[in-house]
C-alpha cells in the first residue's frame, strides 16, 4: 500500500510517499480503507522536530491523523464496528498515521462517520471537533458565558465558534478583512478586523479564552479576562501539569515549568487560570459530535480539497495560513 513516510527530522524535512505492507490488526483494533484525510497545521510542525519532546512519534512514521473511510476488517475484541461500516476517526499521537491507502485504527478511537456527510467532509473534522469539545469541556463553558477564540476562520476558528454557540456562549473572534462576514455566518457575533483593530483594546470580562496561533496572542488575550478567567492554549507554551499528565521525566517537567512560568505569572497576576491543551483521540466523543452534525447544528468547513498524489502541495498551501476552514486530501474512490 502506498503511504505518506517521514524518515527524519529537521528544518528542511520532508515526508516521501513509500510503498508499505497492509497493517496487521491488533485485537481492538479495525482495519480501515481510507477515503479521506484532514489535514492539520501540526502536520507541518512534526517534520521540523517541534513536538519532538512530546509526541508519541517514532521515526519512519506515516503522516497525518484525522481520516475517514470503510472498515474492512475488526480484531476479534472488536464489538461496535463490522466490515463495511463508514467511520472516521483521530489517530494523533497513537504512533501511527492516517496518510495511507489503510490504517489500524484502536477501535476506541473511531465513530461511526456522520450519515448526512460524504468521506471528505467527515474527514475534515475529528481534530478541530474533539479539540473545541475537550477545551469547552475542561473550562466548563456555560450558556451565556463569553469566549474569545481567536483566529475564527481558521481550522479550529470555524468549528470552534459553532459549538460554542449550540453552548449558548456569545462569541468574539478576530479574522481577516474579507472573512469577517463568513465568520459571523458561523455564528460569532463579535467580529474584529486584525488587520485594522487590536482585539485586547476592544475586548474586556470575557470568562474563557481558546488562543489558536502562535507568538504573543495569549499574552495579549489574558488582558481581556475577568479575574477568574480562563485561558486555554493550542500552541503553548507547555506547561508542568501537562508534563506531570504526559509522566515525563524530571528535566522536562523542570524545562516546561521554565517555559510557561512567564505566562502563569501573567495570569497569576490578573487572577486568571492558564492552560495548554493536547488534543486525544476519542471515538464516544466523535458519535456526539456526528449526531450534532446530523441535527443540522454543526456543519463542517473545507477549504480545498487535494489528492492524495498532491500531499505535498497541500501541506505547502495549509503552511502559508491561508485556508479557511480544513484542507482534505481525497483517495482515489473505491472501485
Amino acid at each position: 500500500m502506498k503511504a505518506l513516510v517521514l524518515k527524519s527530522y529537521g528544518k528542511n524535512a520532508r515526508p516521501v510517499f513509500e510503498t508499505l505492507p497492509q497493517p496487521v490488526v491488533k485485537d481492538n483494533e479495525i482495519l480501515v480503507k481510507v477515503h479521506a484525510v484532514g489535514l492539520n497545521p501540526i502536520d507541518n510542525m512534526i517534520p521540523a522536530g517541534t513536538f519532538k519532546p512530546i509526541l508519541h512519534f517514532k521515526l519512519p512514521a506515516v503522516m497525518g491523523s484525522d481520516l475517514a473511510g470503510t472498515v474492512v476488517r475488526t480484531g476479534k475484541s472488536v464489538t461496535r464496528f463490522h466490515p463495511g461500516d463508514a467511520i472516521y476517526a483521530s489517530i494523533f499521537d497513537m504512533d501511527k498515521g492516517a496518510l495511507s491507502e489503510y490504517v489500524a485504527v484502536p477501535e476506541s478511537a473511531a465513530s461511526l462517520k456522520p450519515q448526512s456527510l460524504d468521506f471528505t467532509e467527515a474527514a475534515s473534522l475529528p481534530m478541530v471537533a474533539l479539540t473545541s469539545s475537550q477545551v469547552f469541556e475542561c473550562v466548563n463553558l456555560q450558556a451565556g458565558q463569553r469566549v474569545f477564540i481567536s483566529a475564527g476562520s481558521g481550522g479550529i476558528g470555524t468549528f470552534a465558534i459553532q459549538l460554542a454557540r449550540y453552548l449558548g456562549a456569545h462569541v468574539a473572534t478576530t479574522t481577516s478583512t474579507g472573512n469577517i462576514e463568513f465568520v459571523r455566518g458561523l455564528g460569532a457575533q463579535h467580529v474584529i478586523d486584525y488587520k485594522t483593530h487590536e482585539f485586547e483594546k476592544e475586548l474586556s470580562g470575557y470568562d474563557v479564552v481558546l488562543a489558536t496561533l502562535r507568538g504573543d496572542t495569549t499574552e495579549k488575550a489574558i488582558k481581556i479576562l475577568r479575574p477568574g478567567g480562563k485561558v486555554v492554549s493550542l500552541t503553548g507554551p507547555v506547561d508542568l501539569p501537562f508534563a506531570r499528565r504526559r509522566k515525563m521525566n524530571p528535566v522536562m517537567k523542570a524545562l516546561f515549568w521554565l517555559m510557561s512560568r512567564k505566562i502563569n505569572v501573567l495570569a497569576a497576576r490578573r487572577q486568571i487560570r492558564y492552560g495548554f491543551h493536547f488534543v486525544h483521540p476519542d471515538g464516544d466523543r466523535l458519535a456526539d459530535i456526528a449526531a450534532l452534525v446530523d441535527a443540522g447544528k454543526l456543519v463542517p468547513v473545507i477549504d480545498r480539497v487535494f489528492s492524495f498524489e498532491d500531499t505535498l502541495s497541500a501541506l505547502s498551501y495549509l503552511k502559508t495560513g491561508h485556508a479557511k476552514g480544513k484542507v482534505v486530501i481525497a483517495f482515489q474512490p473505491e472501485a
